[in-house]
């Protein structure tokens, strides 16, 4: 199966469905570094990213969403000194869809430290 980072995002519908138990159990997997929250009912997929400045954090940030508009997916970001918080979800469902999974894979290779 090919990696979750070579993936790309399919347009998601209201009527999409959100991610089994069985397939959050496999996808967790290839992005362990991520922790699941649940907001207002909401699952989130969410990971904060250490830098040694604010400079390095934006330029991050910036990367971020420069990704997820060539996906047609969009994050919360989180942008702090020497920090940046993404969270990834899919609103039109108010969970998680696989592509949250192929844009938290796709995030961390941007890191410069992965």
């Amino acid at each position: 199966m090919e990696k979750l980072d070579q993936q790309h995002c399919e347009a998601c519908r209201a009527d999409a469905p959100k991610v089994s138990d069985e397939e959050l159990a496999e996808l967790i997997r290839a992005i362990p570094d991520w922790n699941i929250e649940v907001r207002d009912g909401v699952m989130q997929l969410e990971k904060s990213f250490k830098f040694p400045n604010f400079v390095d954090a934006l330029k991050f940030t910036n990367a971020v969403g420069e990704l997820a508009e060539s996906e047609g997916h969009h994050p919360t970001l989180l942008t702090e000194w020497g920090n940046v918080t993404v969270t990834w979800w899919s609103h039109k469902i108010k969970g998680l869809h696989r592509n949250d999974f192929i844009m938290a894979a796709k995030t961390d290779k941007l890191y410069p430290d992965s």
